[in-house]
């Protein structure tokens, strides 16, 4: 019971979609009495002795057409070509199917299979007054008009409204990635900032505690002033711890970000390959034995490269600084013929007579190496460091010189949004989604309609013309046609005859003689017929002979 149950739920879900509210029931209730009570009228209109069940049908059908798009279509379809009171519930079926049926090859068959009904149940209906041959066309240029056309315009307004929803939702979600970019941005700044008081501020604060560090050992001093120095040098360390601290917190709390082209060019202030001597001698200033050697040809260098370049030496002699002051320390620069190669190397730090333990304690807080090795890999390079065998250091950066390449493509890629493409599609897929148009299918579907139609209405015109001249006999014919005259003379001289512009005429007239069989044709060029009259000539054969042939008017 309960599987039975949860089978009633699901296809009543399925025929009855919601939701239905209050002014939805309503609104239904009305226009199903309205659809039923229509079809219903109109079958009274003709005499038919169904008008109540076919009421009935349309009002449920119409219910019923938006779960169920496919089966109303075909039902409706199949009833109307039986019966008149259906046709308005045909239009609104095409209409609610066009709309609703997603698959286009779906919605084709669809309605194929419901012109087929609607053709079937004309023909079974008329069979004894008109022929297939003029039902067929009849149908399917009834069926474009009256079906599929509601169905082209009702999949344009779907299909359109989709789009619309799909583009506001788009519109929304590309606000919100906005944002996102712009809060990225500001922690990308965030991170510079800090690397830039990390390279800056460090490398001079580790000078100064070089400096003091000199000064705190020299003879010459007093205490007093020994002792202002070791001041001068703690304050100098721990400004670097709360220097780091403060990069810290603002590099834990930002993502590493490719550059945009605007920090990649540099700014003023900032230094490059041409700026690494001037580090140098600042060190040797501070008392550090510093060799520099530069190797190579010297070739152009991107900003991004150049700048990166700076900041690694610039790291390098810091970190130089604070773990190993006072030992000798040698900066190359070789340029190789793909890459620019960086290199810092440090001996051990040398004992210092009369520093007071723990006074020099170096301040780390792990960002310098992590924000090298980022900085050269965003400008596609890497980065070396460790220890040597002489318990020194080593540091050395491989920087390539086709580092534009990588700053251009992180500038196009810190973009905005001008050219999206879906997840998943190339460009030229891309592309081809922008040019196109939820109008197109349904235009050209539009357009084939109106061709089939218009080719139906030169037909019918051709074919009423013709069949008009077939069931026509002209005066002169019928007088030189004289009864005694064989039947196949006869009919080789008659047109072809149209039952369906003579068959009003069957039964009228005198009467037929026994026996015989007779044709009838709308006589052309008899005089004296009124306006709701026609000339009428009836041909009757029997036993091969023509046996009577009657002029007479009839109603039109």
């Amino acid at each position: 019971m309960e599987a039975i149950a949860r089978a009633w739920k699901t296809a009543v879900r399925t025929a009855l979609p919601g939701p239905w509210r209050p002014r939805r029931v309503v609104g239904e209730a009305v226009l199903a009495l309205v659809m039923g009570g229509s079809a219903a009228l109109l079958e009274l209109l003709a005499d038919s002795g169904l008008a109540l069940t076919i009421g009935l049908a349309v009002a449920v059908l119409w219910v019923l057409r938006r779960g169920l798009p496919a089966t109303v279509l075909l039902v409706t379809a199949a009833l109307a070509g039986w019966s008149a009171g259906s046709l308005l519930l045909l239009v609104c079926a095409g209409w609610t199917a066009g709309a609703r049926i997603r698959r286009v090859w779906s919605l084709v068959g669809a309605f194929f299979v419901g012109w087929v009904l609607f053709t079937v149940t004309g023909v079974l209906k008329d069979v004894a007054s008109l022929s297939p041959k003029l039902v067929l066309p009849l149908s399917l240029g009834f069926f474009l008009v009256s079906a599929v056309l509601p169905a082209l315009y009702g999949r344009y307004r779907a299909q359109r409204r989709a789009l619309l929803d799909a583009l506001r939702e788009r519109n929304e979600q590309l606000m919100r990635e906005r944002v996102m970019v712009v809060h990225q941005a500001r922690l990308r700044e965030r991170h510079r900032i800090a690397q830039d008081m990390h390279d800056s501020l460090g490398h001079q604060l580790a000078l100064i505690s070089v400096h003091s560090g000199a000064l705190e050992v020299d003879r010459t001093l007093t205490d007093r002033q020994r002792e202002a120095v070791g001041v001068l040098r703690q304050a100098a360390v721990a400004a670097m711890r709360e220097l780091r601290e403060v990069v810290g917190v603002l590099h834990d709390e930002s993502t590493v970000s490719p550059p945009t082209a605007g920090t990649a060019a540099g700014t003023p202030g900032r230094g490059g390959v041409d700026g690494v001597g001037a580090l140098v001698e600042s060190s040797r200033a501070a008392g550090a034995e510093v060799a520099f050697h530069l190797e190579g040809e010297q070739r152009p260098l991107s900003a991004a490269v150049d700048h990166a370049a700076y900041r690694i030496v610039q790291e390098a002699l810091t970190n130089a600084h604070k773990h190993a002051p006072g030992a000798p320390i040698g900066v190359a620069l070789r340029y190789e013929p793909d890459a620019l190669v960086v290199e810092v190397t440090n001996s051990r730090a040398p004992e210092l007579v009369g520093a007071r333990p723990g006074a020099g304690a170096a301040v780390s807080g792990g960002q310098g190496l992590t924000g090298l090795r980022e900085r050269a890999r965003l400008v596609g390079g890497m980065v070396h460091a460790g220890s040597t065998p002489e318990q020194g250091f080593r540091l050395a950066a491989v920087l390539p010189y086709e580092g534009a390449e990588q700053e251009g493509a992180a500038a196009a890629a810190a973009d905005g949004f001008e050219d999206w493409v879906p997840e998943g599609a190339s460009p030229v897929e891309g592309a081809r989604r922008r040019r196109r148009s939820p109008a197109m299918g349904c235009a050209v579907g539009v357009v084939a309609v109106v061709v089939i139609v218009l080719g139906l209405l030169l037909w019918g015109v051709i074919a009423f013309v013709k069949g008009t001249n077939d069931a026509t006999v002209q005066q002169p014919m019928y007088d030189q046609i004289k009864v005694g005259t064989s039947e196949a003379e006869v009919l080789n001289t008659l047109p072809r005859g149209n039952d369906f512009f003579t068959d009003t005429y069957k039964g009228t007239g005198p009467e037929v003689p026994a026996g015989a069989q007779c044709r009838w044709y709308v006589l052309n060029g008899a005089p004296g017929a009124g306006w709701d009259e026609e000339h009428v000539a009836r041909f009757c054969f029997r036993d091969g002979v023509l046996v009577d042939k009657q002029e007479y008017l009839a109603r039109g």
